[in-house]
């Protein structure tokens, strides 16, 4: 499993894939966050607070991540690989979970820089360091287990086709589908039903990043994301 989070981590920046991820990450969230005169300027909030940020990361991260893992698979079926991978002395499940990691190290990547906006509300609040430190490292908690889960979701996409624009809209359709579609169903029948809303990431993302730790919410998204595995995995036998 190592060989090939290794492999695939290398061959990330090996390619513009990386640091184009990390740039774009970065920007968006930058230009939204401190730029552009808007509701999620931090700088016109008038009190210390990264909410805005994570708010808008899950957002970014619907469409970036797709884009990291669409050619996983479905470019080793393209390029036949496939079979001479299969044919190394490593299961389904090391190759489907080094493809995984590797995919999640560089979204893990993407995510540490944004330390600085951190610092930087912690640097402008008055006094200094007034900031909801449990909230805070809750919502990056959140974060990661959101990223894990469009992780897990794009290497399945990555399956179904071996073109790689295919399964970067799948993996967007379901995700955003995941993410906020049983939150539009709720509303669409003016319904605040919880019920309907915990089947989506979005409410156990915002549970999360309140700074409580609910198993709940933590076996929703590792159930989740071991689906989304268990189904890649599946998907290779079959190949």
């Amino acid at each position: 499993m190592f060989a090939i989070l290794k492999k695939e981590f290398n061959s990330f920046f090996a390619s513009p894939i990386a640091y184009l991820v990390i740039g774009v990450f970065l920007l968006t969230n930058g230009l939204f966050l401190f730029v552009f005169n808007d509701d999620f300027n931090i700088l016109n909030a008038g009190f210390a607070d990264v909410t805005p940020f994570f708010y808008l990361a899950p957002w970014v991260f619907l469409f970036l991540i797709p884009a990291i893992t669409m050619k996983s698979f479905a470019d080793e079926f393209n390029n036949g690989t496939i079979e001479l991978l299969k044919t190394k002395p490593l299961s389904d499940w090391q190759i489907v979970l080094g493809k995984f990691w590797a995919s999640l190290l560089l979204v893990s990547t993407a995510i540490i820089p944004t330390f600085m906006y951190v610092y930087t509300v912690y640097q402008l609040g008055n006094p200094v360091g007034n900031i909801d430190f449990g909230s805070t490292i809750g919502s990056y908690l959140g974060l990661l287990f959101l990223a894990s889960t469009y992780t897990a979701i794009g290497l399945f996409t990555s399956t179904l086709s071996k073109n790689q624009i295919v399964a970067f809209i799948l993996g967007v359709f379901i995700s955003f589908f995941l993410f906020y579609g049983f939150d539009a169903i709720a509303n669409s029948f003016n319904s605040n039903s919880l019920t309907i809303q915990k089947l989506g990431m979005n409410e156990h993302f915002k549970s999360i990043s309140r700074g409580v730790l609910d198993t709940r919410d933590l076996v929703y998204f590792i159930s989740v994301t071991f689906f989304f595995l268990f189904m890649t995995k599946t998907r290779l036998d079959h190949e």
